[in-house]
């Protein structure tokens, strides 16, 4: 069964922004111990750089799988409007939805291939349209994989830096700057690491569904392609022998139909020949009685005789 319902991309939007606001509010109720760790006490820039651009990628992301959303529920919202148009008999279904819609595209493709004759490869269109949409979510899919990685990125930076804060402790034992290094980096690297995973599992559930949602999308596309556009637009022979199929069973019917209906009219004329029969037997003895008749009243008034020749 196709589920055209517009809702499955509404309802990850929905569910994203219910998380954004939540992960908000926990932001804001902990703004002291983020400070503590992200700002206070920070020898060097490399932990908020580093943090910077996991949070930035996250929220380049985010925002992209927000928009490719919006799209996808703009999709789903035309193909539903253009099954209702076929399955109400119009003739341009196409004027109820975009022609920027994919739904939209794939008629117009399928309509030219059928006024040139051409044989439509249902293969060769999904196949296009599924390297299409991958390329929508190739910078999504990006982000994904280079989150984690951008992680373990500052964790290694901050290791580096607390061994070198270790290795300037051991050769000058007296100062405290070695040791200093070798907390700030082992702090830079709790806190990146920290933030790279948090941002990372985030993003990675809104990435599965925002699959989820272009999965959905193209299959329903290619349903409708398959249960409505192509026995439309296109014949084969597979599909002629399916139309002489029809024909041969419609032409049994009305033979049928016709040998039922000339069955009636037999019936009907044998009963006319009853009925005739039945009105003969009582108009024969009606003529005689006028005869009688005509014979008593030619002797009550003593009519002449008609001659037979006049």
């Amino acid at each position: 069964m196709i589920d055209l319902s517009t809702n499955y991309s509404r309802r990850v939007l929905l569910r994203l922004f219910a998380l954004m606001m939540i992960a908000l509010a926990l932001i804001l109720g902990g703004l002291k111990v983020i400070g503590e760790v992200y700002f206070s006490n920070q020898l060097t820039d490399t932990g908020l750089i580093i943090n910077g651009v996991i949070v930035g990628l996250f929220v380049v992301g985010t925002l992209k799988i927000i928009a490719v959303l919006l799209q996808y529920q703009s999709e789903e919202s035309a193909l539903h409007q253009l099954v209702e148009a076929l399955e109400d008999g119009d003739y341009l279904p196409e004027s109820e939805v975009s022609p920027k819609r994919l739904i939209a595209q794939r008629l117009q493709v399928i309509r030219m291939l059928s006024k040139r004759n051409a044989p439509v490869d249902h293969s060769a269109l999904a196949a296009t349209l599924l390297a299409s949409e991958s390329t929508r979510i190739s910078f999504s899919r990006f982000v994904n994989n280079t989150l984690i990685l951008v992680g373990v990125f500052g964790t290694i930076v901050s290791l580096s830096m607390a061994l070198v804060g270790a290795s300037n402790l051991l050769s000058n034992v007296e100062s405290m700057a070695g040791m200093e290094r070798v907390i700030h980096g082992m702090s830079t690297a709790l806190s990146t690491t920290m933030t790279a995973i948090v941002c990372y599992l985030f993003f990675g559930y809104f990435f599965i569904k925002l699959t989820d949602a272009q999965t959905r999308l193209l299959g329903n596309i290619e349903q409708v392609t398959t249960l409505y556009l192509l026995p439309q637009y296109t014949h084969s022979s597979d599909t002629m022998l399916h139309e002489v199929a029809g024909l041969v069973r419609s032409l049994q019917q009305v033979v049928s139909q016709m040998q039922q209906a000339q069955g009636d009219y037999l019936t009907a004329g044998q009963g006319l020949r009853e009925v005739v029969a039945q009105v003969n037997e009582q108009i024969t003895p009606l003529g005689r009685n006028i005869e009688t008749i005509k014979g008593v009243l030619h002797e009550g008034f003593r009519l002449p005789q008609k001659d037979v020749e006049e």
